[in-house]
C-alpha cells in the first residue's frame, strides 16, 4: 500500500488537498481564525491556540508512529540546523506579530472572506516568499547551514524504540493539556 500511494503523484495531491481543506475547515470551527482569538494567544490571554495546536500535535505524532509501526508510513525527516531555526522563527514570528495571524490561520481566515487575512496575509506571504526566494543563496552560505543537525529524530538520538519518546511526551500534553483545562484558560 505504501509504494502504491507514494508513487501515484495525482493519489498524494488529490489526498493533500482534501487534507487541506479538513483542516481549514477544523481550524474555522475551532475559532482559530478569528483575529482576536489569535491576539489573545499572543498576549497571553486566550489558550484556544495552543489547545488546538497540542491537541493536532498529540493526534498527529499518536497517528503517524502507529501507521510507521504497522508499515503503512515512512518517515522522511528534513535535515535541521539552529540557523535555519533561528531564521524561520524570525519569519514566523514577525509575520505572526505583525499580521496577528499564522500561515495556516491566514489562508483558512481568508477562506471565510477576512479581507484583512486575504490582504495583508496571503499577499504578504507571496511577497515574503518571493523575497527569500532571492536571499536564499546567501542566506544558505552564510547562515541556514550552521550547527547543522541532520535528518536526526529523538528516537535515533538517544537510539531507542520510537514508542519510549512519543508515549513519555504523549503523556506530558495530554498532562500540559488537562492543566491548561482545570485552570481554566
Amino acid at each position: 500500500m505504501l509504494s502504491t500511494l507514494h508513487v501515484n503523484k495525482k493519489i498524494q495531491l488529490v489526498l493533500g488537498l482534501i487534507m487541506g481543506i479538513v483542516f481549514g475547515f477544523l481550524l474555522e470551527k475551532g475559532g482559530v481564525t478569528k483575529y482576536d482569538i489569535l491576539i489573545g494567544q499572543l498576549l497571553l490571554r486566550d489558550f484556544t491556540v495552543l489547545k488546538i495546536m497540542l491537541s493536532a500535535v498529540l493526534v498527529g505524532m499518536l497517528g503517524v508512529h502507529f501507521l510507521c509501526s504497522l508499515g503503512m508510513a515512512k518517515l522522511h525527516p528534513k535535515s535541521g540546523s539552529i540557523g535555519s531555526s533561528v531564521i524561520g522563527g524570525l519569519i514566523f514570528g514577525t509575520g505572526f506579530g505583525i499580521l496577528g495571524y499564522c500561515p495556516g490561520t491566514v489562508v483558512a481566515a481568508a477562506g471565510t472572506g477576512a479581507i484583512d487575512a486575504l490582504l495583508g496575509g496571503v499577499v504578504g506571504i507571496l511577497i515574503g516568499a518571493w523575497l527569500f526566494v532571492l536571499a536564499y543563496p546567501k542566506l544558505q552560505e552564510s547562515i541556514l547551514n550552521k550547527m547543522n543537525f541532520g535528518e536526526l529524530t529523538l528516537p535515533e538520538l538517544f537510539k531507542v524504540n520510537r514508542w519510549i519518546v512519543v508515549i513519555p511526551v504523549s503523556i506530558m500534553l495530554i498532562v500540559f493539556l488537562l492543566l491548561i483545562y482545570k485552570a481554566g484558560w
